[in-house]
């Protein structure tokens, strides 16, 4: 019997495979946190829909090429790869470590 506290996995890649990929201009970058937190800083070229309006904006992912799906820690981007993946977008995965990982790893971040 499965656990009620069971969920099960989402893809992840990590920040050097997201590095690689945006050099490439392979993936699409989808950031789920709020307004305030991506305007201090974000992994560039990523695209703002906040977790809890990702169910109502589902139209606006593409499905022609990956998506890398960004938080804060990965915690939400987990969530929402999930969601993702259920919704039938399988090139979905979560950046592990998410924005603070980027940031840690001393790559640039767009602001404003």
């Amino acid at each position: 019997m499965r656990s009620l506290f069971f969920r099960p996995s989402a893809p992840e890649i990590s920040v050097d495979d997201l590095a690689v990929a945006l050099g490439d201009r392979r993936v699409h970058v989808i950031d789920v946190r709020e307004r305030s937190e991506f305007v201090s800083g974000r992994v560039p070229g990523a695209v703002l829909v906040p977790l809890r309006e990702l169910p109502r904006r589902i139209d606006e992912v593409p499905t022609d090429r990956p998506i890398a799906v960004i938080c804060a820690s990965g915690n939400r981007s987990l969530t929402a790869t999930r969601f993702l993946l259920d919704r039938g977008i399988a090139d979905a995965s979560s950046v592990a470590g998410g924005t603070s990982a980027w940031a840690r790893s001393g790559r640039p971040l767009d602001r404003g």
